[in-house]
């Protein structure tokens, strides 16, 4: 496994962790959590789904096959819903800047990944 593989599985990793807490703080009440709803969705079943996304494209590998690229990808999306830029306007984002940043982080790793394996793919069609 070379180096952007580990710098992927490391970045899903890390959000599965946050958004397994978020989870948890959400079902347990424990402040601050995400709102039970949301205009679109309820929150559990979508933290769930992200979660699902991380997992399952760390099975594949997340660099290694076209179903495991879509499912990275959609994890870094997903995982930026709940902790993208617009957190930075939260009133509650001083209670939860750790893991904004973080989960920012994680993202910018797993597109960044994305591309590096896509410019390796063409170079060497």
């Amino acid at each position: 496994m070379n180096q952007t593989h580990r710098q992927a599985y490391a970045a899903l990793a890390a959000l599965v962790i946050l958004q397994v807490i978020m989870l948890g703080s959400l079902y347990a009440g424990v402040a601050p959590h995400p709102p039970a709803t949301i205009p679109l969705f309820g929150m559990g079943p979508f933290l769930g789904a992200a979660v699902a996304a991380a997992v399952a494209a760390m099975i594949l590998g997340p660099l290694d096959s076209r179903a495991g690229r879509v499912l990275a990808a959609l994890a870094a999306l997903a995982a930026l819903a709940s902790f993208g830029p617009q957190k930075y306007l939260d009133a509650q984002f001083p209670l939860i800047w750790p893991a904004v940043i973080s989960a920012q982080i994680a993202a910018i790793t797993v597109f960044a990944a994305l591309v590096t394996s896509r410019q390796r793919r063409t170079a060497a069609a």
